[in-house]
């Protein structure tokens, strides 16, 4: 198991930088654990900083594991087995199994708009909210 400061709906996972720039540890062997183990699992609090900062987020702010080396996502909310799943599939257990309750609503909200807006594309985002949550944070110290 591997630690990760935040990972997207899509399963792709920051493990090193606090809000995409702030450096909080290097990567060392969790790339090569990613990619070499025969089941990659990686593990979070679901909330952060007193509750201000969820964890599962719409896009990581910062990419060190892609969706493709993510097999398992870990909180205190439940296990995501994203084996076999497509990315709506992932996005959907993710979020129901991992995210704090307090996010949970914004995070469907933000996944049902995506799916609406994306016209069939395989992962949809909206790209002007997918870093907001990051942005909100900055500005008001809250996601």
């Amino acid at each position: 198991m591997n630690g990760m400061i935040e990972a997207d709906i899509y399963g792709n996972v920051n493990s090193t930088h606090v809000m995409g720039s702030s450096i909080m540890n290097g990567i060392g062997g969790s790339g090569d654990f990613a990619r070499n183990a025969y089941i990659s699992i990686f593990m979070t609090p679901s909330h952060a900083k007193n509750g201000h900062v969820s964890c599962i987020v719409p896009m990581v702010s910062h990419v060190d594991h892609t969706e493709h080396d993510v097999q398992i996502l870990v909180t205190e909310q439940g296990l995501a087995d994203l084996r076999g799943l497509s990315p709506t599939q992932r996005a959907r257990v993710i979020i129901e199994n991992c995210s704090h309750p307090d996010f949970k609503p914004a995070l469907q909200d933000y996944q049902k708009r995506a799916i609406a807006h994306s016209h069939g594309k395989h992962t949809p985002h909206l790209l002007d909210e997918a870093l907001s949550w990051h942005q909100r944070f900055l500005t008001t110290g809250s996601m």
